[in-house]
């Protein structure tokens, strides 16, 4: 059985990164291979991990629309290995497939059904597998993974950031989303020791990760350079790695 880490929360809160951050120190530690799963349309976690996702699970409809017409003897499960291997983008230590924007009106439930058999297919012949959600808990609530090892909601520290980690919270609990952990993530924080207080005080999470603002992350972001270059002393990346990526067995 793989451990499953999955990041929500709202948008612009620095997901996508942390999920980056976390497969880079995860590999670093010698925790692989990981499989990467960009499951939000609009997201570029290819791009924060130095490598580019030219095939999505989203086209598959097309796709097979295409192969049935011209190959009618082709059976679905052969179709979803194809899908399979023309997605999966290989990396070092890591191996990374993306949902990417369904092609045509009204596809986003059947690219979630697509990647959640895909993710049945192969989850288990990785260690470690890092979710990059879409905003809020849609994905996690239509099941595109059996169980969630550890459950991480990001925010800001402003009181509708705080107020969000409540909600989505209260939501996963109300959707009987089935998790190990579930850790609160704020990320951008200037006081670090009043913030920590104030959530250790009024939530309920196994884990707090505090993020400090740091303007060298913003940089790489920016410039859409790869978290593999990230140095070992950045501030966030040690706080990823030490609180996040070196608990986990």
């Amino acid at each position: 059985m793989s451990y499953t880490i999955a990041i929500t929360g709202k948008g612009g809160t620095g997901k996508t990164t942390i999920a980056a951050l976390i497969v880079v120190a995860m590999t670093r530690a010698g925790k692989c291979p990981v499989l990467a799963v960009d499951a939000d349309p609009n997201a570029c976690l290819d791009v924060a991990l130095g490598v580019e996702a030219k095939n999505t699970v989203g086209r598959l409809r097309e796709d097979a629309r295409i192969l049935a017409s011209e190959h009618p003897d082709i059976s679905k499960r052969e179709l979803l290995e194809l899908k399979i291997s023309e997605s999966l983008v290989e990396g070092e230590d890591f191996d990374l497939i993306a949902m990417g924007r369904p092609e045509g009106p009204g596809c986003y439930c059947y690219a979630n059904n697509v990647l959640r058999e895909v993710l049945k297919e192969i989850s288990d012949n990785y260690p470690y597998v890092v979710i990059d959600n879409e905003a809020g808990l849609e994905n996690l609530s239509r099941r595109i993974v059996r169980r969630v090892d550890a459950l991480l909601v990001v925010g800001e520290p402003s009181r509708n950031g705080i107020a969000t980690l409540h909600r989505i919270q209260a939501l996963a609990a109300e959707m009987n989303i089935e998790y190990g952990k579930f850790i609160a993530v704020v990320n951008r924080v200037h006081d670090i020791q009043n913030t920590y207080d104030d959530l250790k005080q009024k939530m309920g999470a196994d884990g707090i990760v505090l993020l400090p603002h740091d303007d060298d992350i913003r940089m790489w972001n920016e410039e859409g350079r790869s978290f593999f270059s990230i140095p070992e002393n950045n501030a966030i990346y040690r706080k990823v790695r030490d609180e996040i990526a070196a608990p986990i067995q």
